[in-house]
């Protein structure tokens, strides 16, 4: 009866410690979509300061670092989630399944790596840290724009 008892003990951890692997997940989306938000909401302040207001390139300047900022901490976040995550699945799950009959996640885990490694599947991670970069090179070039202005106006008149 003890064994049976650990092996119950054993599947209600590893239940609950899957659901909360499932909620971490769900936390990373929603910090995704706050940087999204967020990077679109300055993107268009921009875009409307560019168009609405005449010789604004301090603002725009300000306000492209700011999104620079804003595309560094996404980069960041997305990187420290998919590393937190790697964790939860290679380490604990896999170690909790070592004490059951089925490995889901394991299996899980292989074929996802197997796909990886055959590039027949775009990690979604990678493509949000691609995503921020592309932002982030947008920020950049519209602030080398505006640097170039602001030279090109003070000085050659």
């Amino acid at each position: 009866m003890s064994e049976q008892n650990d092996q119950f003990l054993i599947l209600e951890q590893y239940r609950i410690y899957s659901d909360a692997k499932e909620k971490f997940i769900e936390r990373q989306f929603a910090s995704n979509r706050f940087y999204l938000v967020l990077n679109i909401v300055v993107l268009a302040i921009i875009y409307f300061i560019i168009t609405l207001v005449p010789n604004s390139e301090k603002a725009i300047i300000v306000l492209n670092i700011i999104g620079i900022l804003v595309s560094i901490m996404w980069w960041v976040n997305v990187d420290s989630y998919q590393l937190l995550i790697k964790v939860k699945y290679a380490k604990v799950l896999e170690y909790m399944e070592d004490k059951l009959p089925e490995k889901p996640y394991q299996k899980e885990f292989s074929e996802y790596t197997q796909m990886k490694n055959k590039k027949k599947l775009i990690v979604f991670g990678d493509f949000q840290k691609y995503l921020s970069l592309g932002i982030g090179l947008v920020y950049v070039f519209t602030c080398f724009i505006n640097v170039i202005n602001i030279i090109k106006y003070t000085y050659l008149g």
